[in-house]
């Protein structure tokens, strides 16, 4: 599913038009966005949890000549699905 299904499903359920649910995803969206940039988690109960994690400096090999080299820690967005999602997967 691409966003603009999404957004043609969202206007579909919700009685509204395209415009209107286009308008409404990408402001959920900048929502999560700006709220991870933050450093907050965001908790949608039934459907899971955006956080972000510290993932610490690394030592990796170079597959192309074999050289080891040192990746830099950093922050990365990271999702836990909730039970609504899991019990819908699975």
């Amino acid at each position: 599913m691409t966003k603009k299904d999404l957004v043609a499903q969202v206007a579909d359920n919700a009685s509204i038009t395209k415009k209107q649910a286009g308008v409404a995803v990408d402001a959920i969206l900048d929502g999560i966005k700006d709220a991870l940039g933050n450093g907050q988690k965001v908790s949608l109960v039934g459907f899971g949890t955006f956080s972000v994690k510290h993932r610490e400096q690394r030592t990796g090999v170079n597959p192309a000549n074999g050289q080891k080299m040192t990746y830099p820690a950093k922050d990365v967005p990271h999702f836990k699905a909730g039970k609504g999602l899991k019990d819908a997967v699975y």
